[in-house]
C-alpha cells in the first residue's frame, strides 16, 4: 500500500528476518539521505510526533523509515520495551535492510530516536564501522546507552523540553559522556511529549537542520 502527499510518497514495507512492519517515505525529488526512526516505549511506527517529524524531513528532501522495533507479541512484554540491546539490534537489522533496498542503499544514513529509542539509536550508532552520519534524540534517554556513549562518532543532537527536568538532567550527563560532535537544545517550557503550543514545531526545525547539515541537502521553502 502506498500513499502520496504533495509529491512525496510512502510505502508499506516489512523488514526481515522478523517481518517487522514499517513505512518507507520518499521526498518529491531525489533524496539527500535516509533517516531511520527508533520510537520510544509504548509507541510504534504510528507515533504522531515521529510522523510529524518524518513529514517535515520528507518535505526537506530526506527519505524516512518508521518501523515497529517489536512484534505485537513482543511489545506486550514490558521487559522487551526497555531492552536497549534488543531494540538496537532491530535498528541495525533495519539499517542492513536499507542497504539492500534499491531506493535507499546509496543514501547517507541518520537515526532519530525518541525516549528509549534514543538509547537504542546511540548503541546502534556506536557499533564498529557504523555508517551513521547523524543522530537526533527527542526527549530521549541517552543515559541508557551506557558505555556505548563514548564510542559514538556520529554528530549527535539532544533535544529536551525545558520543563522535563529529570530527563534534562540525564541528557546533560549523557552529553558530557559523548566524545563526538554533540549539542543539547532545550525547548523552553516543553514537557516530555512536547505537547505545548509550538514545542513540536521547534523539535521539527532543530531535527531538520541537523540532518540537512550532516546528511546533505538544503532547506526547502
Amino acid at each position: 500500500m502506498a500513499g502520496r502527499d504533495g509529491g512525496a510518497r510512502t510505502e508499506a514495507i516489512r523488514i526481515p528476518p522478523l517481518n517487522l512492519e514499517g513505512s518507507l517515505g520518499f521526498p518529491a525529488g531525489e533524496a539527500a539521505g535516509l533517516v531511520l526512526f527508533a520510537h520510544g516505549s509504548g509507541s510504534s511506527r504510528f507515533s504522531p510526533r515521529n510522523n510529524a517529524v518524518g513529514g517535515a524531513l520528507r518535505q526537506a528532501g530526506l527519505a524516512t523509515l518508521l518501523f515497529d522495533l517489536l512484534s505485537e507479541t513482543e511489545a506486550r512484554d514490558r521487559g522487551n520495551v526497555f531492552d536497549i540491546e534488543l531494540l538496537a539490534g532491530r535498528l541495525l537489522a533495519a539499517t542492513a535492510w536499507a542497504r539492500t533496498f534499491e531506493g535507499t542503499r546509496k543514501l547517507a544514513l541518520g537515526y532519530f530516536g525518541a525516549s528509549t529509542g534514543a538509547a537504542a539509536a546511540l548503541v546502534a550508532a556506536a557499533q564498529p564501522g557504523s555508517e551513521i552520519r547523524a543522530v537526533v534524540s527527542r526527549g530521549g534517554r541517552p543515559d541508557l546507552a551506557g558505555k556505548a556513549l563514548d564510542k559514538v562518532r556520529a554528530p549527535t543532537l539532544l533535544i529536551v523540553g525545558g520543563a522535563d527536568t529529570d530527563v534534562l538532567a540525564l541528557n546533560r550527563a549523557a552529553l558530557r559522556a559523548l566524545r563526538c560532535e554533540a549539542r543539547i537544545e532545550i525547548v523552553p517550557g516543553a514537557t516530555h511529549l512536547f505537547e505545548e503550543p509550538g514545542a513540536l514545531e521547534a523539535v521539527v526545525d532543530l531535527a531538520r537542520r541537523w540532518f540537512l547539515d550532516h546528511l546533505g541537502g538544503r532547506m526547502r521553502a
